[in-house]
């Protein structure tokens, strides 16, 4: 007689049942790091956790919080998933972030001078923020490969040329013709992302976010290239053994975690902001870093990942309206989590070592 285990895995395709199985162990393990953070501050644990909670999921604003913060969480996650996954760290996702939207906002004025509107000039604006990313994340790819240049330290330092040159661009050529404020021109309201309510936050970038996420899970662990592109960060030594072209993955890496991260820029830009100004760097890129690492650098994990990060930004700004910590809380919890992940890393690594040694 089958058991009902044995029925729920007969149900379920082996990826789907990790995916639930991570998923409340997520729920479990930051539950509990949650908690032990409250208390920590001398904040009363249940009823903090009920306003986080409510905060994120009690209504339907809260619910289009949670996604609105969740969708660049995902795509700037699924960015440094990439990009590490074939070896190159790129921290500058941030960056990438606002490359992205820039580049959206540069091309918004082209697309309404030709009359083009709707559809058509949000895929437009997708499109050129994606490229604008790519080609951000491109440059410190190419340093890495061909000048050896570290790309930690080159994306980093892009990060601060991107938020530079945004800040001249919106209080220069690309300033609203008004000229009262920094920004951009606003987007119409037929160009905006669809909103099912467009009295909520909840717009249609968290299912473009989750269905990116499927397909950088297929391409990395169903295809040729995404297979070679996890050699090359896995083993480098392997992929010169298998004549495979390390620098030419690396740079296709950076060139696909920029741009997904340029197309967050975008959809922060075409869904939530509508123009761009000196405030339109949120940290994303770099608060993205966490989700990626508590996912394990597995690209469907990130999903539940984002979900839970983007459910305690938005839960904060209810628990901020009856407490002192606000955020102050979540960014804590991102801390200990990078930290515990550091140092499960590390133990597993001398752990590997000393086998080695024994054997």
């Amino acid at each position: 007689m089958i058991s009902e285990h044995n029925k729920a895995k007969a149900l379920l395709p082996s990826w789907a049942s990790q995916l639930l199985l991570r998923s409340g162990l997520y729920i479990l393990g930051f539950g509990l790091l949650l908690a032990l953070t409250l208390a920590t501050f001398h904040l009363p644990v249940f009823s903090s956790a009920e306003l986080l909670f409510h905060g994120a999921f009690g209504d339907q604003f809260g619910i289009g919080r949670t996604a609105s913060k969740a969708t660049p969480l995902l795509l700037c996650g699924l960015g440094v998933i990439v990009a590490w996954k074939a070896g190159m760290f790129n921290i500058g996702g941030e960056g990438q972030f606002v490359s992205g939207g820039l580049l959206g906002a540069a091309v918004y004025p082209v697309l309404q001078s030709h009359h083009i509107s709707g559809s058509i000039a949000i895929v437009c604006i997708l499109v050129a923020s994606a490229v604008g990313g790519a080609i951000w994340a491109g440059i410190a790819g190419f340093l890495k490969v061909r000048r050896g240049v570290d790309v930690v330290i080159s994306t980093i330092l892009l990060n601060f040329i991107a938020f530079q040159i945004m800040k001249w661009l919106v209080s220069g050529p690309m300033m609203e013709k008004s000229g009262g404020l920094p920004e951009t021109p606003q987007i119409t309201s037929k160009d905006i992302l669809w909103h099912p309510n467009p009295q909520t936050d909840f717009h249609l970038g968290i299912a473009i976010a989750i269905l990116v996420a499927l397909v950088i899970w297929w391409i990395q662990y169903r295809t040729r290239f995404g297979l070679e592109m996890r050699v090359v960060g896995d083993n480098p030594t392997a992929a010169r053994s298998n004549r495979l072209s390390s620098g030419r993955r690396q740079i296709e890496a950076m060139l696909i975690s920029g741009a997904l991260c340029g197309l967050a820029g975008g959809i922060e830009y075409s869904a939530m902001a509508g123009q761009i100004g000196l405030d339109f760097n949120q940290n994303w890129g770099f608060l993205a870093i966490p989700v990626a690492l508590a996912a394990g650098l597995q690209p469907l994990y990130a999903i539940p990942s984002a979900i839970f990060f983007g459910s305690l930004f938005a839960g904060s700004v209810n628990l901020s309206r009856y407490t002192q910590s606000g955020d102050s809380v979540i960014y804590i919890i991102q801390a200990i989590v990078v930290l515990g992940l550091v140092a499960g890393q590390t133990w597993k690594m001398k752990s590997r070592r000393t086998g080695e040694v024994i054997g």
